[in-house]
């Protein structure tokens, strides 16, 4: 086991600082993907003629190869943790778009109809009813993206040491050391399980009305979710 947590001096990071620095890698683009996906999704929902093309372009983007990505970006941003969450943040946005639509599109009509009688403008309706509703779309939008990208994150490690836990991958190659690749990829998947679990713990947290065990029959006293959205929003 020593050998395992033994991690070569030339990362500068204790496996420790190794997983702290590979959550900021991998989340920062996400928090990001998510900060420019919720104006946009709205933009689309208003304008049903923007959807497709915002969802082409976002679908392009997310088929550019990262290590293209890099080389575009080096340029600009240099061999440098920027460079590898740029291209992370803009791929989010391929599952991020579309979830937060759904979600937002699944609000029912008489909720906005009463929330607009209330004199709700757009983006109070917006912030404080439709997304409200979407949220379980959302985290499930979140729950890819946030999986994703703390698997791609390790690509950094063909530009100058900037993989984080990836780059153990290259070590174990240089140094002849299989253990620091079974590190990195245990430690990942890990990390992957863990944040994918506190996502489902947030979801449950923010949507009470929903049902927390296998039964999928709807309950007479069950909560409707938008009645609750607009009650809260109204107080």
């Amino acid at each position: 086991m020593n050998g395992f947590f033994d991690i070569p001096s030339d990362l500068q990071h204790s496996w420790l600082g190794l997983i702290g620095l590979h959550l900021r890698e991998a989340l920062l683009p996400v928090l990001a993907g998510l900060i420019l996906a919720l104006p946009l999704a709205q933009l689309c929902v208003r304008f049903r003629w923007l959807y497709p093309p915002v969802l082409w372009v976002t679908t392009v983007l997310y088929a550019i190869p990262s290590l293209a990505f890099f080389v575009v970006l080096i340029d600009y941003t240099g061999q440098t943790e920027l460079t590898v969450m740029i291209p992370l943040a803009v791929y989010s946005l391929v599952v991020l778009v579309p979830a937060i639509v759904d979600g937002v599109r699944s609000v029912p009509q008489e909720t906005l109809a009463a929330a607009t009688a209330m004199g709700f403008g757009p983006v109070r309706r917006y912030v404080q009813v439709q997304l409200p509703i979407a949220v379980p779309a959302i985290i499930a939008g979140l729950r890819i993206a946030v999986v994703s990208s703390i698997s791609l994150v390790s690509v950094g490690t063909l530009i100058g040491n900037q993989g984080a836990l990836g780059n153990l991958l290259a070590d174990a190659m240089f140094y002849h050391r299989p253990e620091l690749a079974v590190n990195s990829v245990v430690t990942t998947a890990v990390l992957a399980i863990l944040i994918d679990a506190a996502l489902v713990g947030l979801r449950i947290l923010l949507t009470p009305w929903m049902p927390r065990g296998g039964a999928t029959k709807p309950k007479a006293d069950r909560p409707d979710p938008a009645a609750l959205a607009l009650e809260d929003a109204a107080r």
